[in-house]
């Protein structure tokens, strides 16, 4: 099991000291939130708060996904970078693949482009990108994304998007990993052709992971990829112990984002820097030195 540390909406002055401390206690990665606006009104329901609401959100800082990526990279020698997750569809595809490819290159590979759908129709409709058909724009967008990223010249032709041969440079010595995020069977679906699933959805329990786990194992072995590597991660919150750990492995987890505090909290964050690396330790400790 590899850990990664899941704090986001936190004061921007945090991060830094936050991601090397977690790079000094054994933690594998970084996750990193996407958020592009607040709208002022919308009747749009979140999927992963209990009441659909996303007043949680207002009034934190969010620094751009790829931005925050680059100072944690930058600041560190071995963590890596996880979005958790980028909307992709209502970004150029090919802006995204520059700035992904550039991370990669820039930090030694240590960059996992995490990409979802955005439920929030104002997303889309501030970027100027038509919300119907969504989930084929994202698929072109992935197509792009992942042919750029590989080095030389790339070309598409979709319903979306048409590109010449075209190639970036610099573009990272590895292929670059594109994990799925999203609670949906195509996301299920979609995950499956591709690098690994980012878990957020459900009632956040075992049961319903486990669910989740054996969709995507079937729709990898429809799809011919179970004989490459896959990973899932899942993020937990809260008091996390080894048992928790346990029952995640045992399904099939491969990486485990840990957040110790309730990120869907309305209240902005108020808890100070030292307990937030206290928390780090902690865990370090009685968990990740024990696995």
């Amino acid at each position: 099991m590899r850990f990664h540390y899941a704090e986001s909406m936190t004061a921007i002055a945090n991060y830094i000291p936050l991601a090397q401390a977690a790079e000094a206690h054994g933690y594998a990665g970084f996750t990193i939130p996407d958020s592009l606006i607040y709208p002022k009104a919308s009747d749009t329901s979140y999927s992963y708060t209990e009441d659909g609401g996303r007043e949680f959100l207002e009034n934190k800082p969010f620094i751009e996904s790829f931005i925050l990526a680059t100072a944690i990279g930058t600041a560190t020698k071995t963590l890596e970078m996880t979005t958790n997750v980028v909307k992709l569809p209502v970004r150029p595809p090919l802006y995204a693949a520059k700035l992904a490819a550039s991370i990669a290159a820039l930090t030694g590979n240590r960059f996992n482009l995490g990409v979802g759908l955005s439920v929030w129709p104002e997303d889309y409709e501030a970027m100027g990108v038509s919300f119907a058909k969504r989930g084929k724009r994202f698929d072109e967008c992935i197509a792009i994304v992942r042919g750029l990223c590989a080095g030389g010249y790339f070309e598409f032709h979709g319903e979306f998007y048409d590109l010449p041969p075209v190639k970036l440079n610099p573009v990272p010595d590895k292929p670059l990993p594109i994990l799925i995020g999203g609670y949906s069977d195509a996301a299920f679906k979609r995950a499956a052709h591709n690098d690994g699933f980012m878990y957020a959805g459900g009632d956040g329990g075992t049961d319903d992971l486990a669910n989740v786990v054996a969709k995507i194992a079937q729709y990898r072995a429809e799809a011919g990829t179970l004989d490459k590597p896959f990973r899932i991660f899942a993020t937990a919150m809260g008091r996390i112990d080894a048992d928790v750990v346990k029952r995640h492995e045992d399904l099939g987890v491969t990486d485990m984002p840990v957040a110790f505090r309730n990120l869907y909290a309305v209240e902005e964050d108020s808890q100070p820097l030292q307990q937030k690396l206290d928390d780090l330790a902690r865990f370090a400790d009685e968990v990740i030195a024990k696995i």
